[in-house]
């Protein structure tokens, strides 16, 4: 990597997790300005990922918000609306550092996002001139291919409980990155829907967590905002990433506690 591309690609959430610090994230869904960037790196998240799974968000608006993220040096994620490669490379060439895979079950599956995601000789991504995350600036095909494939995660989504039996599988397949567990959606298909105290809850994050040392990967929690009990245990149990929730739900929460306060003020 050339100098000036060493200053320009730097992935601060990829660094973090290599220095076995814990790392989060806040969630676009609701906002479609490049303010939401702002709020998320003055309030000292580490990244920032734009939800098309549950969104009416456009990629044209997704792109806004990781171009504003790369200038603002927070990591920016894309969760895709589906696992498929031309959603892949509009999310990554749209300026987005990584790509959450939503209810990623196999390794093949793994594999072919990984496919998708990695420029050669690490996958069969597409070339694209002039990317954001090179301020559009040219750089010798080698070089920009090498320090792009550094800096762009992959993170799959376990939200199954055959994603779960299948971790060491996926989680020994190159290029992934990380394993983000949907507690949500896990729970549903475990038949334990809204327990969050069940043994196989626990159980699943041991397994996955087991499977992400053993491959020098890394895990993250999802979906336990309201218990941040939960979320502790599992980071002390191995996990480093964490995502905290939505905007939507952080200005719903504190709008709610706000018009409560002056509903119990007495005249």
């Amino acid at each position: 990597m050339t100098a000036d591309l060493a200053s320009i690609l730097h992935n601060n959430f990829r660094s973090k997790l290599a220095r076995g610090e814990v790392v989060s994230s806040m969630t676009a869904r609701l906002v479609r300005g490049v303010e939401i960037v702002r709020i998320a790196k003055t309030a000292g998240f580490d990244a920032i990922y734009v939800d098309l799974e549950h969104s009416s968000f456009s990629f044209d608006t997704t792109g806004q918000i990781c171009m504003m993220a790369l200038e603002a040096g927070i990591a920016p994620f894309v969760r895709l609306p589906a696992n498929r490669p031309e959603y892949i490379a509009r999310a990554l060439d749209g300026g987005a550092m990584g790509v959450i895979a939503p209810d990623v079950r196999t390794a093949d599956e793994a594999r072919a996002i990984v496919n998708a995601a990695k420029f050669p000789p690490l996958g069969q991504r597409g070339v694209s001139g002039g990317l954001p995350h090179l301020q559009f600036r040219s750089f010798p095909a080698a070089q920009a291919f090498a320090a792009m494939n550094e800096a762009t995660m992959v993170i799959v989504q376990f939200e199954s409980a055959e994603a779960v039996l299948n971790a060491e599988e996926i989680m020994a397949v190159a290029g992934v990155d990380l394993v983000l567990i949907g507690t949500n959606d896990l729970m549903a298909d475990m038949d334990v829907a809204g327990q969050f105290d069940h043994p196989k809850v626990r159980e699943a994050y041991e397994r996955t967590i087991a499977a992400c040392r053993k491959h020098g990967k890394h895990a993250g929690v999802g979906g336990l905002s309201s218990r941040q009990d939960l979320v502790a245990e599992f980071v002390q149990m191995g996990a480093r990433y964490v995502s905290t929730g939505t905007d939507l739900a952080f200005l719903l929460g504190a709008a709610t506690q706000r018009a409560r306060q002056v509903a119990e003020l007495q005249p």
